[in-house]
């Protein structure tokens, strides 16, 4: 290593401990990365004399460059390295080489000059190629389908529960995936998406077809961060599902909710019917019930960014017949479950015991602070903030619960 390149290497590393901002001390750290296998390969080349430094363009030079290249070069200045090899002949090559956002550009000439011309004609071709990287430095793929599994892992994984995101990701491979084969991402149009979602609007699936317009909608947004694209096709489809138009469920009446538990008695699915009706547990809920005390204790499964909390619902009067000597509740597969609740009810689905319970705690005037805990509902961030509601209180209002 000659002199330059030693004062090279140090002012960078002196830059990167004075750096504050956290996006300066990545970008002097791929640098430095970068500076460092050009002089590990310079160190290794079999040409005798090999100079390496960083490379100054012009404003008229940086003008010829493609836009994706201009910002780098004209607000940050030396982001490329030329290296200047000379052999024992004094024959002389210039290579200039640009290795950051997941490109490595090189170009060479007899001439400083002809290299700088050769290299800023590769920046054209690299950017024609339109391929970002991540913060790891791998490849965001260009492909959808290839772009939309990207996704799943490297953000949606992270930001919802691990049932929605297996239901999202089984959603997608059933629904949108076969539709978009090898469809380049920057192909897919307003007129596809609108295909998918029209299919089974037409089928009366409003439900599945919101799903699946946030996940299109999320994708594109994504892949807009990464420059893949510029606007989202979801940003002009044609939307008859607003959420104004969802249907929550629907309450059992006070004869079905009978009628359910007499059909089921002598089952082990009264119990589990039983305690859906008087908790208000969401179905995936179920599993993880305890009983502790004169408490139903159960994991919130609407908790993203990998947070746990727990709902408390006192134990109801309506339910205590059902639980004497039950410490714990051994549940069937859901679909056991729902299979057995439809064959009773078969103008209802499971998750109405949850809209059952919300309805009578409505009808019996529960506090909305209590019945927020109990069903689990985000009461906003004060809320959840400054209220920690005691046992005590839960139990007096869920005793208002009886009919």
């Amino acid at each position: 290593m000659n002199a330059e390149q030693m004062i090279l290497l140090s002012q960078k590393l002196v830059m990167l401990s004075l750096a504050n901002d956290p996006a300066d001390k990545n970008r002097l750290t791929k640098e430095i990365a970068a500076l460092n296998a050009e002089l590990t390969e310079s160190a290794g080349s079999n040409e005798k004399t090999v100079y390496c430094r960083l490379l100054k363009f012009t404003d008229k030079e940086i003008s010829k460059m493609p836009k994706t290249f201009r910002k780098e070069f004209r607000v940050e200045g030396c982001t490329a390295h030329v290296r200047k090899r000379c052999d024992d002949r004094y024959r002389c090559s210039y290579e200039i080489r640009y290795r950051r956002n997941g490109y490595n550009v090189t170009a060479s000439a007899t001439t400083l000059e002809e290299a700088k011309q050769k290299f800023i004609d590769k920046l054209h071709q690299a950017d024609k190629q339109d391929k970002i990287t991540t913060t790891t430095g791998e490849r965001a793929p260009t492909m959808f389908n290839e772009f939309a599994f990207f996704w799943f892992e490297q953000y949606h994984k992270r930001k919802v529960t691990e049932q929605t995101y297996k239901k999202n990701l089984n959603r997608f491979k059933h629904v949108i995936e076969p539709r978009f084969g090898n469809t380049k991402l920057s192909d897919v149009t307003a007129k596809n998406v609108q295909k998918v979602l029209d299919d089974y609007s037409s089928q009366g699936k409003e439900k599945t077809v919101r799903e699946i317009h946030s996940l299109f909608k999320q994708i594109f947004e994504y892949a807009i961060r990464y420059r893949l694209i510029k606007y989202s096709p979801t940003d002009i489809v044609f939307q008859d599902y607003s959420r104004g138009n969802v249907k929550h469920g629907k309450a059992l009446t006070f004869d079905e909710e009978k009628k359910l538990l007499t059909e089921s008695a002598g089952t082990p699915y009264q119990l589990m019917f039983a305690v859906g009706l008087y908790t208000g547990l969401r179905p995936n809920e179920y599993y993880t019930v305890q009983i502790k005390g004169n408490m139903i204790i159960a994991k919130n499964s609407k908790r993203k960014n990998g947070e746990i909390s727990f709902k408390r619902i006192p134990i109801l009067k309506m339910l205590k017949p059902y639980l004497e000597g039950v410490d714990e509740i051994r549940w069937h597969v859901a679909n056991r479950i729902r299979e057995k609740f439809t064959s009773i009810l078969p103008n209802h689905k499971l998750y109405d015991l949850r809209t059952t319970f919300y309805t009578r705690c409505e009808m019996f005037g529960v506090a909305e602070a209590a019945k927020n805990e109990m069903v689990g509902h985000s009461g906003g961030v004060l809320r959840n903030t400054y209220t920690d509601l005691p046992d005590d209180y839960l139990i007096k209002e869920a005793e208002k619960l009886v009919w």
